[in-house]
């Protein structure tokens, strides 16, 4: 596959197609050609039915992505209109990690800070390396931190610990963030790789159907007022599907289901 990006690569790898923020000089700081790529790369996973999840990591063993780019703040992010074009290519890439149908797993080496952390956030599940350290340091500079990515962190760890991070901009290590929820699980750094194919084995093996509803579901429930007529859609699709009917004849014949995802 071809990478939009020098700064982001794409592989595909059996089961799992991994998008990796290339940019280790800098411990894998956001530029905004990183932020366009990853839209493109995770349309091509979405069309490909071999890919069952989506795993991003950073280069190198310093982090997984340490926020923005700051040197690229006073050419793309010093004027109310770079300001505005800025954020709205970074929301669209965000919107679609958080809509991507297929399962997103974070795994975190190292330095998970600011955007960073929020992209993390947006993934389903989040497994990290002894050596993580999180926080959003958006106070230190006097930054402004959207209400959609408010949100996100609200949602993992709750307004208490929200509060914490925000107020106190320093950085929390793996144990901590274990313990508040932003992370669900924690591995030495030797084992983070296993511990995440470990993972995909069990997912890729489910049905890809279900999932994705799944995930529709959950993130409509999560809304104020949601929509009871689309969760009972995507309920009905999958007991429409394939899937569910080789599920039913895998149960009764005592053999591992094998889903195609339709």
């Amino acid at each position: 596959m071809i990478s939009p990006s020098e700064r982001m690569i794409a592989q595909k790898d059996g089961a799992i197609g991994w998008m990796i923020f290339n940019n280790p000089e800098r411990r894998n700081a956001l530029s905004l050609d990183m932020w366009q790529a990853m839209p493109v790369i995770l349309e091509e996973f979405e069309r490909d039915p071999a890919i069952r999840v989506v795993v991003l990591k950073g280069a190198g063993d310093k982090a997984f992505v340490s926020g923005a780019d700051i040197s690229q703040f006073e050419k793309q992010r010093s004027s109310e209109e770079a300001v505005r074009r800025y954020d709205e290519i970074g929301e669209a890439a965000q919107a679609s990690l958080a809509a991507c149908g297929k399962p997103v797993i974070a795994m975190v080496r190292g330095y998970c800070l600011g955007g960073g952390l929020n992209i993390a956030l947006l993934c389903d599940l989040r497994i990290a390396a002894e050596d993580a350290r999180f926080g959003i340091p958006a106070a230190r500079m006097g930054l402004g931190y959207r209400a959609s990515s408010m949100k996100k962190l609200v949602d993992a760890v709750g307004a208490p610990y929200a509060k914490e991070i925000m107020i106190t901009a320093r950085q929390f290590t793996a144990s901590e963030a274990k313990a508040i929820g932003l992370v669900h699980k924690v591995v030495p750094v030797a084992a983070l790789e296993q511990a995440v194919r470990e993972y995909v084995d069990l997912i890729a093996a489910n049905a890809p159907l279900t999932m994705r509803a799944a995930k529709r579901i959950i993130r409509e429930v999560s809304a104020a007022n949601y929509d009871a007529e689309a969760c009972a859609a995507w309920v009905k699709e999958c007991f429409d599907s394939e899937d569910y009917r080789e599920g039913r004849r895998a149960f009764m014949e005592k053999r591992k289901p094998a889903f195609k995802g339709r």
